[in-house]
């Protein structure tokens, strides 16, 4: 009589399994599913997109060293963070040639970093900062200064160029680098403003 009774409640047992098995494998089923889709959809899905390019006034009213230096490096941007690339550029100058102020700003650096001297100009009316290095300062922490002014003078060879002396001019937009040459407006990127000039010994046209 016991393992008859036992035998019943299995038999319930089982038949209550039965009624409940449907639904069980729907949920399964979905959960299943879903878990697949959103997988399929997150490798799918390109990462989200870094924050969109600074955009660069062209404020610059001189160049950083000479009249139209020659751009011995070019700004070369990194893929990632701390990737290589080379952030900024640099300027071909000799030694103790005057750096100027590209714009109107606040020294917000003047010393030395890592051995080599560093000047920091903060742009006036923006979030821009220039850097100038390797510099020997001739301006301190805090002094305004204008567009074309001296801020320093390039030290001797083999502090960044190697054997040779130049300037590397960088651009911060908060603590992300940009390419400085953004700053020159076209009369100064292509040499110089238009000139007229006085037109000698061509007749004037009759009447």
């Amino acid at each position: 009589m016991i393992g008859a009774l036992r035998d019943g409640s299995v038999m319930c047992a089982m038949r209550r399994t039965m009624r409940w098995l449907p639904l069980l494998l729907m949920v399964a089923g979905n959960w299943v599913w879903t878990w697949t889709g959103t997988c399929a959809l997150a490798r799918a899905e390109p990462p989200p997109p870094g924050p969109p390019p600074a955009t660069v006034p062209a404020i610059g009213r001189a160049w950083p060293v000479g009249v139209r230096p020659p751009v011995l490096r070019g700004w070369e941007p990194p893929a990632t963070v701390y990737g290589p690339g080379h952030r900024g550029v640099d300027l071909g100058a000799p030694p103790d040639a005057e750096v100027r102020a590209v714009a109107a700003g606040r020294v917000s650096f003047a010393g030395r970093v890592a051995g080599r001297g560093v000047v920091a100009v903060r742009l006036a009316g923006t979030d821009l900062r220039t850097t100038y290095e390797p510099v020997t300062a001739r301006v301190r922490k805090g002094q305004e200064v204008a567009a074309g002014q001296v801020v320093g003078t390039v030290e001797r060879p083999g502090s960044h160029c190697g054997a040779g002396a130049c300037v590397h001019w960088g651009l911060l937009d908060g603590d992300v680098y940009v390419n400085p040459l953004l700053l020159l407006p076209p009369w100064l990127l292509n040499g110089g403003p238009a000139r007229l000039l006085p037109v000698l010994g061509v007749p004037l046209p009759e009447g």
